[in-house]
């Protein structure tokens, strides 16, 4: 029988670590602009950190071990948000989208835009998957393997045209991107996407309690909870709210008032 501990506590774990890390994310951008280098310097401390914890549970099915593995995966994926963010690893596109471009071109200039930083991405699930196939704990490669889904529609989502979207957490470095945000109206495949990775949390959630064992019924309640999350991402881009406001200890002062200020003129 599955206790009730077991399951709740990953939903706590993941919700907790989601907050704080996209709010310390925001925090090294808007607060450490001024050096890129630092930036670089936590976001290699993310990256060692994580593949440290993944190397250290690779054998392990213990509680803590599934805990620090989902830790690690979380790490890397922060490794490489923050050098996206930076601008260091993008793509070779870093101006805005012509007024002319339409369809496929416009989809290729706005590929180009992050060509650089999805290549490192899927390169990275590569490996994590290959170690995490031959091992006894793939927590963290199915973490970013995850991650690394529903960030992609969320680009799409984004591309193809949404209702809302805060920008916010985006450095003024890189507003070029806004000119490749589609129209601000509901488009199909939000509805869509956000049903099927709903789905998708829902069916994780049922194989939580209906599987045995500590390793597996932690892993599912992770990955559940994890893609519940990405669903109400998905639902923030189609309300009339800003999602933003619950990292707003993140950001500067200073960063708020221009934001605010540029979407008054």
């Amino acid at each position: 029988m599955v206790s009730f501990a077991t399951l709740i506590l990953p939903f706590i774990a993941v919700i907790a670590l989601w907050f704080i890390s996209t709010g310390l994310v925001a925090m090294i951008h808007h607060r450490l602009r001024q050096s890129q280098v630092r930036a670089l310097i936590i976001a290699g401390l993310c990256a060692s950190g994580g593949l440290s914890l993944i190397a250290l549970t690779v054998n392990q099915t213990a509680s803590w071990a599934i805990y620090a593995s989902f830790l690690g995966g979380l790490l890397i994926w922060s490794w490489h948000e923050i050098s996206f963010l930076t601008g260091a690893v993008a793509g070779p596109m870093r101006e805005e989208c012509p007024e002319n471009a339409q369809g496929w071109k416009r989809f290729s200039l706005a590929s180009m835009t992050l060509i650089h930083h999805e290549i490192a991405l899927a390169m990275t699930l590569l490996l994590l998957l290959l170690v995490g196939s031959v091992t006894d704990n793939a927590t963290g490669a199915y973490t970013f393997g995850l991650l690394f889904v529903f960030r992609l529609s969320s680009k799409l989502n984004i591309f193809k045209g949404v209702p809302h979207f805060s920008d916010e957490l985006l450095p003024r470095h890189l507003n070029y991107l806004k000119s490749y945000f589609g129209p601000q109206k509901l488009h199909p495949m939000l509805i869509i996407s956000t049903a099927a990775i709903f789905a998708l949390g829902l069916y994780f959630g049922t194989m939580a309690f209906i599987t045995d064992g500590i390793y597996q019924t932690t892993l599912y309640a992770l990955l559940s909870c994890l893609s519940l999350l990405a669903a109400l991402e998905h639902i923030f881009l189609g309300l009339p709210m800003r999602d933003s406001a619950l990292w707003q200890w993140a950001l500067t002062q200073r960063s708020l008032t221009i934001r605010d200020n540029s979407k008054k003129i």
